[in-house]
This record gives structure tokens, sequence and C-alpha cells, in this order.
């Protein structure tokens, strides 16, 4: 995957409720009611490479992008997606060394994973990456049309934008960024609008996408139009499903076997080497 050529996230104005003023990402730590605290980025526009880096993460491990449903995931039956994340999910990050992405907010897929994590008791990192016009942080009165972040992440960075959807294209730089020469990948689950503008954004950073159907709205409608790519479709879909670069998951199993495929460092088997003279081995290419 090309890592490279990336678009920068637009430049955005910080809105004045930040705490920062100076022209550098600046961080703090939040304690959440649990008892759990986080650290969180004050991320500056042009500065995201910088913000990263104070993250102190391992470079170049493998990112998975979660995006989805949030408050209209409420709808549905959340036992299945629940095992999803705590059978499946948290435990794979936890056993492949993945870095999960997603939108940090205590709603829909963010919260089940950030439940998922504290209930393996998982050392992985799980970043929230939200618009600062759009959260409430632990201790401070909510604002109208601000939500609160959820308290299993370990850490979270707080864009410029007062709008669902300005977080976007930071999390498709920082997914990049992130990852370096390793693999990441982009799951949907559930979903509407916002998480149209996320699979775009992924798309444009030529990240892979998989599809879990089953789980309503957006991941249904993207299933029924690989299905039938002939339909009509409503706008900004088109370009996700002629893409070449989403696959469908439709079990628990299916979706474990992608995610390997996909995120899991690539070994090689033994049939693969050849011993050389000097007692090197070298790689035999497959025919």
């Amino acid at each position: 995957m090309n890592h490279g050529s990336l678009a920068s996230p637009r430049r955005l104005t910080m809105p004045s409720s930040s705490s920062s003023s100076s022209s550098s990402s600046s961080s703090v730590q939040l304690n959440f009611p649990n008892g759990a605290s986080a650290q969180a980025l004050y991320v500056q526009p042009l500065d995201l490479p910088q913000a990263l880096a104070r993250l102190h993460l391992p470079p170049s491990q493998p990112v998975l992008v979660v995006v989805g449903g949030a408050g209209h995931l409420d709808s549905i039956d959340h036992q299945p997606l629940t095992a999803l994340f705590t059978e499946l999910l948290a435990p794979l990050a936890e056993e492949l060394g993945i870095t999960v992405i997603d939108g940090g907010t205590n709603a829909g897929v963010m919260q089940l994973f950030g439940a998922a994590r504290a209930a393996c008791r998982g050392s992985f990192p799980l970043i929230g990456v939200a618009p600062l016009g759009k959260v409430h942080l632990p201790g401070q009165p909510p604002l109208p049309g601000t939500h609160e972040l959820e308290p299993h992440h370990s850490h979270f960075l707080l864009v410029p934008g007062q709008e669902w959807g300005d977080e976007s294209p930071w999390i498709a730089s920082a997914a990049s960024l992130l990852a370096g020469s390793a693999p990441s990948l982009t799951l949907l689950i559930n979903g509407g609008n916002i998480a149209l503008v996320d699979l775009r954004e992924s798309i444009a950073s030529d990240r892979p996408v998989v599809v879990m159907t089953g789980t309503g709205r957006l991941a249904d409608e993207i299933a029924a139009a690989l299905c039938s790519p002939d339909s009509e479709m409503r706008a900004g879909l088109s370009l996700v499903v002629q893409s070449n670069l989403v696959e469908l998951s439709k079990s628990m199993v299916q979706l474990r076997s992608a995610l390997c495929s996909h995120l899991r460092p690539a070994r090689l088997s033994p049939s693969q080497l050849s011993t050389q003279p000097n007692g090197q081995s070298s790689l035999i290419k497959p025919a």
C-alpha cells in the first residue's frame, strides 16, 4: 500500500473552547469517572506528524480504522455486534499488535470497541479522533450538541472542527502515518452519511475496506450495490463501489480471515526458503 502521497487534512479553525493557544499541538491527561485515564492531544493544522510522534507508539504497526454507526446503532440488536467486538476484534487486535483508530465517542461502534478492550484487558492502542467542537471532556459541563468520550480508549486526537465529518480526513491521515510501511485497513459496521465520508477518505488514501454485511444501513447499502453494480445508487456511493478496494464479509469467520490476510505481518514458510552454498537462506519466489 502506498502511504507516501497523502493529501493533508483541510485547514480548519481551532474552536475557541480549545485550551491550546500555541502553534503546536498540546497534550492533556483525561481522567474519567470510572477511574480510567487517557492521553489527549489537541492537534493543530499541519501538525499531525509531530502530534502522533508524541504518542510514543511503536513505528510501522498494522492499523485498523473502524467506522460505522454511532447513535443510530441503538436501533439494531447489540448482542451479535457485542460478540463481534469482544470475541473477534479486540482479541485479534491484541494478538496481532494492531493499532485501532475510531471516532472516540461513547456511542455505537466506538463504545463497543472501548468496552471490548476493557473486557479483554487489552493493551493495544485504541485512538479516538474527534472534532473538538463536538465533544466535551470529563469533568467539564456538556454543551448542547456535544458528546462524551469513550473512557476505555488509550489516546485521543482532538482535531479542529465544529461538525461531524471534520475529523474524517484526520482519521485517514493518522492511519497512514501510524502504519508507515505496515498494512492498514478500514472496517465498516453499519454506518450513515459520516461513515461514507470516512470511506471516501480511506479510499483516497488507497486503504482497503472491509464491509461487514448484515449490520444495517450503509454497510448493507454498499453490499447491495456491489451485488448489483448497474443499479442506481445515491451520490457519493459510486466512488466507493467502483474503487476495487472494497470487499464484503458475511460472518465472523470471513471477517477474521480478511483481517488476518490484510493485517497479519507476512511470514515466510519453510517451503519458500532455500539454503544457499554459503549457508544463508534466500526467498524462493512462487511460480
